[in-house]
């Protein structure tokens, strides 16, 4: 299974910043970025997940974040897919290895995530 969500999360920097700042710009942050994810795998059409690998290839417009940086944005990632109700959890049981990739597209940014179920 692939989700595809359009553009790019904000990085750790960018998340640390607003939770220094003010807790609700924080709140906000989170609660528009989760919501944004849920609204992709709801389009999506993904089923229930069941425990799964994540392959998460982040499309950047550009190398200015450090990958570390970059990545910190899968927090929405995950917590977006229990918003949707396509995941349970996003606990131990039910994500298995997450791996992650970065590549460069100045025209079309985005975040492809590649689901693969993991057998018992």
């Amino acid at each position: 299974m692939k989700l595809i969500i359009p553009g790019t999360l904000p990085g750790t920097n960018e998340i640390l910043n607003a939770s220094n700042n003010n807790r609700h710009v924080y709140n906000e942050l989170k609660r528009n970025y989760t919501h944004l994810v849920a609204i992709c795998a709801k389009q999506a059409k993904l089923p229930e997940l069941p425990p799964a690998d994540y392959t998460i290839t982040w499309y950047c417009p550009d190398r200015r974040k450090d990958k570390d940086n970059v990545m910190g944005g899968q927090k929405f990632i995950f917590d977006g897919l229990v918003q949707a109700g396509r995941l349970q959890n996003d606990g131990w049981n039910d994500i298995g290895d997450i791996t992650h990739r970065f590549r460069v597209d100045k025209v079309a940014p985005r975040i492809e995530i590649e689901i693969t179920e993991v057998s018992a």
